[in-house]
């Protein structure tokens, strides 16, 4: 029994360093552990076949394990609409035409707003819109890698480029408390965390609702900016400790979609007022 057990350690020791190995002998690790790997997904893909989550549709036994075709099939990943260039230089707003210069919509014309700029991935329509509303409101958890996965183009945005996005902070927009319980989840917090697996930017809950404000869906401009006026206030601490880990830093604000900006807007002046941050962009999957 002894020699059968080193007989069989041997074979694995053996086998363990052809794996190892590319012909005619030089080491390739990371090339055996790829090939090992490969086979792994394969198999796992013939047990549990993977299908799109939008609709529902099988997925190619080799179709990429990360990105959005690890998620999607090529029909609803190309039915995403990115928003492009030009865009209003403080929300985002997509507009048709050429633009040479930086320009505000008219949405923003003449308005002072508290975060420094807006940028969005995609537009609030399609297989997006249909991916958002399942993880809000048929409160499926699972779809929280996939709309991260939508949200993290934004990171490459030109304004970002050049910056140690790992020294800034990931900071959910918040839900009242009451409707958080009801959801079982804050949508913005989910994909934060997310987010903050894939890029290694750390993330953090410190703010907070006050009230309940019902849905802005159906307001306009001002009567969302009157609705929102004082909401959000920095999470309480222990009464020895403060917010002082936040003066000067730099800050991702996340929520699933913008549309007017008055939420963005309350929490970054919240933000900057109470617990000094220097600078604060928002970040979101959808435009509205």
């Amino acid at each position: 029994m002894l020699r059968l057990a080193e007989k069989s350690c041997r074979i694995l020791l053996i086998w363990f360093k052809i794996s190892q190995m590319a012909y005619p002998g030089r080491r390739q690790s990371a090339a055996g552990i790829s090939w090992l790997r490969k086979c792994g997904d394969l198999a796992l893909d013939g047990l549990y076949p993977r299908h799109c989550r939008c609709c529902e549709g099988p997925l190619p036994s080799l179709s990429a394990r990360e990105g959005q075709a690890a998620w999607l099939c090529g029909s609803c990943e190309q039915s995403l609409e990115p928003i492009i260039p030009p865009v209003c230089s403080v929300c985002g707003e997509p507009y048709d035409g050429a633009m040479t210069s930086d320009f505000r919509c008219w949405n923003c014309e003449g308005r002072k707003v508290a975060f420094d700029f807006a940028i969005s991935a995609y537009k609030a329509s399609g297989a997006l819109r249909e991916l958002i509303h399942g993880f809000k409101y048929g409160h499926d958890l699972s779809l929280r890698g996939v709309l991260a996965e939508i949200l993290r183009p934004t990171l490459d945005e030109e304004r970002l480029i050049g910056e140690d996005l790992t020294q800034w902070l990931l900071v959910p927009v918040p839900l009242y408390f009451v409707r958080q319980m009801g959801r079982g989840f804050n949508q913005s917090w989910e994909i934060c965390q997310r987010l903050s697996q894939m890029t290694g930017i750390p993330a953090a809950e410190v703010l907070r609702r006050t009230r309940h404000t019902g849905t802005q869906a159906s307001l306009h401009r001002r009567q969302r900016l009157e609705n929102l006026r004082g909401i959000f206030a920095m999470k309480r601490r222990l009464p020895w400790r403060n917010h002082t880990h936040l003066k000067g830093r730099q800050i991702l604000l996340v929520d699933d979609v913008l549309t007017t900006g008055a939420t963005a807007h309350e929490c970054a002046r919240v933000l900057k007022r109470d617990a000094g941050v220097e600078k604060v962009v928002v970040i979101t999957v959808a435009r509205g």
